[in-house]
């Protein structure tokens, strides 16, 4: 291994509540009130809720009809994506004031690298203030930001004192806050690997990093390598402003379970002029379809074809899906199906990256 010496200074901002602070933002009635965006019938799904319906136990990807058990005098809203989009481009407006080197992960989320920053201001720390103060003032909600030496850690740090709140992780301060952090806490770490984890005696950081690389190797595959890496402040992956789409996609979860392939090809139909929408939109194209099924049981199927061309038009996506609909035999009632091409032609090849040992060296942030 190499040693380089990467000083950078990443910013993670992340809206509160994104969707839910839009909606009450947009409607005062709203405001200090349980809010869920999403449905609230027996198959509705939350999509977001606000930070009142979050202390009642309410939260995103959960069934509505749960979801308005745990809070009886919720809100439902239906989302209005077009007004989020609306709003996240005012946000990133702001962003750009201060780098070029923005890496948007969602419509409510972004990586700022602001080592080098158009305001010459030398303090992370101050940047990410400023940049709270200006969406709160020009647009009206709430952000919360993380800031430390790499994507990781800041992104981390950006959940610890929502909402509208920031934490610097200093160079100095990285190994102390990584050892003492709950596995749970670990970014890209999820709840069955923290399940294995804790069965192997590994709650914290500190327990992580008394484990070699081959140990870790050995137990967790190929991600085992990147937490040995992680748990030392060591993640490389630069801020990427021209971050590629690898897939689009486009899903419907209906009302009634669905038993007939007639009526399925009905859906599908709609979901393919959907998915041809967004890839014309963004002008790109695919030669994977893969088609999601799952089942009123909840259990997930995925069946996938790769054509030797590029496609974005909604008959030839859904000639292709209907060839996969009819590939074998359906095990169960439908509860949802989605349509996603990947392999996409905005793809490059990308140079493996070098692994390096960043040295922490003390900087203002």
């Amino acid at each position: 291994m190499s040693i380089d010496l990467p000083i950078r200074k990443i910013i993670h901002v992340d809206m509160d509540a994104f969707y839910a602070s839009v909606e009450q933002m947009d409607n005062p009635d709203l405001k200090g009130k349980p809010l869920a965006v999403g449905g609230g019938g027996k198959r509705g799904v939350v999509s977001a809720a606000s930070y009142e319906a979050r202390k009642f136990g309410v939260k995103s990807a959960m069934a509505g009809n749960l979801a308005a058990k745990l809070c009886p005098d919720l809100i439902f809203v239906r989302p209005r994506f077009e007004r989020y989009s609306e709003i996240s481009k005012k946000i990133r407006a702001i962003f750009y004031n201060y780098t070029d080197l923005v890496e948007p992960l969602s419509l409510d989320e972004a990586y700022l690298d602001v080592t080098e920053n158009k305001k010459g201001n030398p303090s992370a720390s101050l940047i990410a203030e400023e940049i709270r103060a200006r969406i709160f003032n020009e647009v009206g909600i709430t952000a919360s930001a993380g800031i430390s030496i790499n994507k990781f850690i800041a992104k981390i740090a950006s959940d610890y004192n929502k909402p509208n709140g920031q934490k610097t992780v200093n160079p100095e301060e990285v190994l102390d806050f990584l050892e003492q952090l709950d596995i749970r806490k670990f970014y890209g770490i999820g709840k069955v690997t923290a399940e294995k984890m804790y069965q192997k005696g590994i709650f914290t950081g500190k327990d992580l990093k008394s484990k070699s690389a081959e140990y870790l190797e050995a137990n967790f595959g190929k991600s085992g390598k990147s937490y040995f890496y992680i748990v030392r402040g060591i993640h490389n992956s630069k801020v990427k402003p021209d971050r590629i789409r690898k897939s689009l996609a486009a899903e419907r979860t209906f009302s009634e379970n669905l038993s007939s392939e007639i009526f399925m090809l009905e859906k599908l139909h709609h979901i393919a002029d959907e998915v041809s929408r967004r890839l014309n939109k963004g002008k790109v194209a695919g030669k994977t379809i893969t088609l999601k099924i799952k089942y009123s049981d909840f259990t997930l199927q995925t069946r996938s074809k790769t054509l030797p061309y590029f496609i974005s038009d909604s008959g030839l996506i859904l000639e292709t899906t209907k060839d996969l609909l009819y590939q074998e035999k359906l095990k169960n009632s439908v509860r949802l199906l989605g349509i996603s091409l990947s392999n996409l032609n905005t793809e490059t090849k990308k140079k493996p990256e070098r692994q390096s040992v960043s040295v922490q060296l003390k900087f203002e942030f």
